[in-house]
């Protein structure tokens, strides 16, 4: 456009202020996406202040009038040299873009393939974990049971089982794994098969924590669980045993346990174990840690005393879990309430 009054020196200077220029717009527009004009107007108002302050530096050669042979042949290499270093830098453009363009269809393909890894690694997760949360619970002689289960997340750390004994007795197990999503899922498949396993030698809730506690030691996962067993009885005696779990709570009071560790922490643990005897109408109730942990957006939780409230109205396992979720799910929450019926 100058008839080669540029000087050639301030022609480098351009394309390589136009190339670095070029490589923000792409890279803030590949970082921004829909947003990329935040960047896009002051990197266009440095661009011109850049290419003023070169050409007020290298100012172009004034505009020839007259021409003679040797002038004519000047410009007209000088032209030819423009119009390579044009041919060049459209080249280099474009080559750059093809680049571009395969490096990120690359990397979309690599993150659209991981995606769909981890969703049927989500997939065969849920799938197990809904074969390992019973959606029907066994009849249970003597005592009514319901159940609520809601995960966080897409897969869950939290587990609960009712496994029939011998006798007409009935084994309950809630418990809670500590981390989240895919691993923990995968960790409550081990420890339901476990107790699938252990509840066949044995019936004594605090031995089948013991046996438990064992068996997850010698993996070492790497975390900790929390697991509270009962042992029901057609008479109305229950068992409890607690390794790290909340309390249970009967006819909405709290039932005193001493301090207890999670499984899994030492090699051998010997869980506390207290025994009752339920009358008529009487209601036990288990609960994970993501019932009294829901948190609004003010960073309240829904704590003890509103827990307990709820308990005092006889309230359903689904309206305590829905009551927490309502003020604020975070983590995995899991109710168990158990009426004694005759």
């Amino acid at each position: 456009m100058d008839m080669g009054r540029q000087s050639a020196l301030c022609l480098a200077f351009s394309v390589v202020i136009i190339a670095l220029f070029a490589m923000a717009y792409a890279v803030s527009g590949i970082t921004l996406r829909q947003r990329f004009w935040i960047s896009a107007v002051p990197l266009f108002i440095l661009e011109n202040i850049c290419m003023a302050l070169l050409h007020n530096w290298l100012p172009d050669a004034p505009r020839l009038t007259h021409l003679d042979s040797v002038q004519l042949s000047a410009v007209h290499n000088r032209l030819v040299f423009d119009g390579l270093a044009v041919v060049i830098s459209v080249v280099l453009g474009y080559t750059g873009l093809v680049v571009v363009s395969i490096a990120e269809s690359r990397r979309r393909l690599r993150l659209e393939l991981d995606k769909a890894v981890l969703d049927t690694e989500l997939a065969a997760a849920r799938e197990i974990q809904r074969l390992m949360v019973p959606e029907e619970l066994p009849p249970t002689p003597g005592y009514a049971i319901e159940s609520i289960y809601r995960p966080a997340a897409q897969v869950g750390g939290d587990f609960f089982q009712v496994i029939p004994l011998g006798g007409r007795q009935t084994l309950v197990v809630i418990g809670d794994v500590s981390g989240k999503g895919l691993s923990a899922a995968m960790i409550v498949s081990m420890l339901i098969g476990m107790l699938h396993t252990i509840s066949r030698i044995s019936q004594d809730p605090a031995q089948i924590l013991a046996e438990l506690n064992c068996r997850l030691f010698e993996r070492k996962h790497g975390g900790f669980v929390t697991c509270l067993a009962v042992r029901l009885d057609p008479s109305g005696r229950v068992v409890l045993a607690n390794a790290g779990h909340l309390p249970p709570w009967l006819n909405g009071v709290e039932i005193a346990f001493a301090g207890s560790l999670p499984l899994s922490l030492l090699a051998s643990s010997a869980p506390e174990q207290v025994t009752l005897e339920l009358s008529q109408d009487d209601r036990l109730t288990l609960i994970t840690d993501g019932v009294v942990e829901a948190r609004d957006a003010q960073g309240a939780l829904f704590g003890f005393d509103r827990t307990q409230a709820l308990m005092n109205q006889e309230t359903s396992p689904l309206v305590l879990a829905e009551s927490a979720i309502h003020h604020g799910q975070d983590d995995d929450l899991t109710v168990i309430s158990i009426l004694r019926t005759a």
